[in-house]
């Protein structure tokens, strides 16, 4: 975990922070058996700014709600910091159908009794993991009411017909939210005056370059540069609304990177991991016509790559 903070530094969080992570650390050892959930990421988030909100947040107590549109990075900075603070990550996927004995727990019949089998938000809670609550804006009512006392001042959970129990003072929440999606809704204030909320800013070119270097380190700088702004035009025809979003695929980017190491040329490697997300076949040519017009044909390993 030590490499974590190696980053916060290189990435310019000052000394201070990182003696109080150091500490929080200390203090708060992993719990015996859990040691497996503490991520270990495989992409780092950049972003200093970010990193400086998102620290003092969770440092002081609060919970996180890390708001903004595909591809800036929500989920890796959730896990980036569950693994800066080396605790254990429980991940809380909200969809249609999540109701509260999903997330607190349900009763189960084991050797001749009733007990409580512990849904993620109670091991959550009880084990001091930190809790990613994926796409939060699609709870339902039900759902949400389950969250009022565990993230607020209270930080408790009533089970009903079990023990109420007290949140670890290591456990955070958490949540992003993505406006757009279909089945998605406006966050009432209830649940949001329990948040600390973090508006998350589009990837610059220089921070993605800085991710694919880190991710595919002999990756030449002037292919990653076109790349990042292969990356950036197609965010530009997002937002003009000349393509949909299935394009600004980012993880489709990186994978289709690394596909060029198993024999395939980038230009198909791109267009298994970027052109064929849309399956409207006019959009599919204009992103195919945008990636020709900045990625040379017949690239492969050779020359993507330093020797």
């Amino acid at each position: 975990m030590n490499d974590m903070l190696e980053f916060l530094r290189s990435e310019g969080i000052d000394e201070s922070t990182l003696a109080h992570i150091e500490a929080f650390r200390r203090e708060y050892p992993v719990n015996a058996g859990q040691e497996y959930r503490v991520p270990r990421p495989k992409y780092m988030y950049y972003g200093l700014e970010v990193w400086r909100k998102a620290l003092a947040a969770l440092l002081a107590g609060e919970n996180l709600l890390l708001v903004g549109p595909k591809a800036t990075g929500k989920n890796v900075l959730a896990e980036n910091l569950a693994a800066v603070f080396n605790r254990p990550q429980w991940d809380i996927s909200f969809y249609l159908n999540t109701d509260a004995a999903s997330l607190i727990g349900t009763d189960t019949f084991s050797n001749g009794e009733v007990s409580l089998r512990r849904g993620p938000i109670y091991q959550c809670a009880d084990e001091g993991g930190f809790g990613v609550l994926d796409e939060i804006n699609m709870a339902k009512n039900e759902s949400l009411s389950v969250l009022h006392a565990t993230l607020d001042f209270r930080r408790i959970i009533d089970v009903p017909g079990y023990d109420r129990i007290e949140l670890s003072p290591c456990t955070r929440f958490i949540a992003t939210m993505n406006y757009g999606y279909a089945g998605t809704r406006e966050v009432n204030e209830a649940l949001a005056s329990r948040f600390m909320v973090i508006n998350m800013p589009i990837i610059s070119a220089e921070n993605l370059k800085k991710l694919m270097l880190a991710q595919f380190t002999k990756l030449k700088d002037e292919y990653a540069q076109q790349l990042a702004e292969l990356f950036q035009e197609l965010r530009c025809k997002c937002d003009n609304s000349e393509i949909s979003t299935k394009a600004l695929d980012l993880r489709g980017l990186l994978a289709a990177i690394g596909l060029t190491k198993q024999g395939l040329r980038l230009d198909e490697a791109l267009e298994m991991g970027i052109i064929n997300k849309s399956f409207d076949d006019f959009e599919r040519q204009l992103v195919s016509d945008v990636i020709a017009a900045r990625i040379p044909a017949g690239l492969g390993e050779d020359e993507l790559f330093e020797r």
